[in-house]
């Protein structure tokens, strides 16, 4: 590369002079000789040849400069993709050990969760199991009139017991002198004049599942008339139980002038009470008040708090009792205080005289000392004292 740039430059010079000499002569007023001209035609020439030989050797120098160029490119290329590559695989074993780490974990906690929600699931079908066994087994007692009757009584029992005391209720009590008994009575304060009689409140538990059961289906069909029909047979059966509950259980004064019907259900109770004129009418015409669970469980507490109160007035009698009878004792003591007094002031007076006795002896003994030192003068009566109590 460096000869042909030489060349040119020489060709250039050659061109330069040959230009000035040109010049020259042109001002000096003479033609250019013709081998200043074939010079110039020569210089020209060879300098486009030199041009051309420079421009292609700067081609080829380019085209190798950009050849090594493109090596190097393509080499720190090829060096930065094959690093790219390492830290990308290094990214993705990182990543991949990353990922299944957290899948192992969330596969794993995913597995446990799904084993203890089929756990649970398994633990409410063996309940449902349970559950669905009792209900047979409920159902069974409910299907018998009898059971069905205990069942009620039973829970009337525990009712009772949960809010009163033993004392205040008695069970299978006869209230008219028959041999009918109601299922329970609650002893309320008699009026007799010993007061120890008491006036039976009858409670008794009744349940016509047949009826409800049918009211239950009718409602389920949504048949305006079917349920109208089945919710008069439920009213006629509970107007039928209020009847004997009146005609067996209550006979005034012995007990209340009203019966307390338990319904041991709050559907069958919300039943009845939804029927119109229906609870008015068993109070009316038999005497008998309906009561659910929650109703029964509210008129116990509030007869458990009439209880009280009569307990509480009881005792305020006695307390005051108690008083008069203390009245009575301080008065007697302070009786036993005046006597106390009396005694007291005649024993003050008895110290007095004791005194006065004590110091008309000493007197004497002082006299008999004098005696003793003093013997020319008479000896006085020891123990005559009269003039010195006169003078006392």
């Amino acid at each position: 590369m460096v000869p042909s740039v030489t060349v040119g430059l020489l060709i250039l010079v050659a061109v330069l002079l040959a230009l000035a000499i040109g010049a020259m002569l042109g001002r000096a007023g003479k033609s250019t000789p013709a081998w200043v001209d074939q010079l110039e035609r020569s210089v020209r020439e060879d300098s486009r040849a030199a041009a051309r030989e420079v421009r292609e050797e700067l081609s080829s120098a380019i085209t190798r400069q950009s050849d090594s160029m493109r090596s190097l490119l393509d080499d720190r290329l090829r060096d930065v993709q094959q690093d790219g590559a390492r830290q990308l695989e290094q990214i993705r074993a990182t990543v991949d050990e990353k990922l299944q780490e957290n899948l192992d974990r969330r596969f794993n906690d995913s597995f446990k969760t799904v084993s203890d929600r089929l756990e649970q699931v398994h633990r409410g079908l063996g309940e449902m199991q349970t559950l669905a066994a009792g209900v047979g087994d409920l159902k069974k007692v409910l299907s018998n009139v009898r059971t069905r009757g205990t069942w009620g009584e039973v829970q009337l029992g525990a009712l009772l017991e949960q809010v009163l005391s033993p004392d205040q209720y008695a069970k299978n009590v006869a209230t008219r002198g028959t041999n009918e008994r109601v299922e329970y009575a609650i002893k309320l304060p008699g009026l007799a004049d010993d007061g120890l009689t008491p006036v039976w409140l009858p409670v008794d538990a009744k349940f016509p599942a047949d009826a409800y059961q049918r009211l239950v289906e009718a409602l389920e069909g949504s048949v305006p008339e079917t349920v109208e029909a089945a919710a008069r047979q439920l009213e006629l059966a509970i107007k039928v139980q209020a009847k004997s509950i009146r005609e067996k259980y209550v006979e005034p004064p012995a007990t209340t002038d009203f019966a307390i019907m338990f319904l041991p259900t709050e559907g069958l109770y919300s039943e009845v009470l939804r029927r119109p004129g229906l609870a008015e009418s068993l109070q009316a015409d038999h005497r008998v008040v309906v009561a659910g669970p929650m109703t029964l469980a509210a008129l116990l507490n509030s007869l458990q708090m009439g209880f009280r109160t009569l307990a509480i007035q009881q005792r305020s009698g006695e307390v005051w009792k108690v008083l008069g009878e203390a009245k009575t004792e301080f008065t007697r003591y302070g009786q036993a205080l005046d006597k106390v007094k009396k005694k007291i002031e005649e024993a003050a007076v008895a110290i007095d005289e004791a005194q006065v006795r004590t110091r008309a002896v000493n007197r004497k003994l002082r006299d008999v000392e004098e005696v003793g030192t003093q013997k020319n003068l008479p000896l006085p009566g020891l123990f005559d004292t009269t003039e010195d109590d006169a003078s006392i």
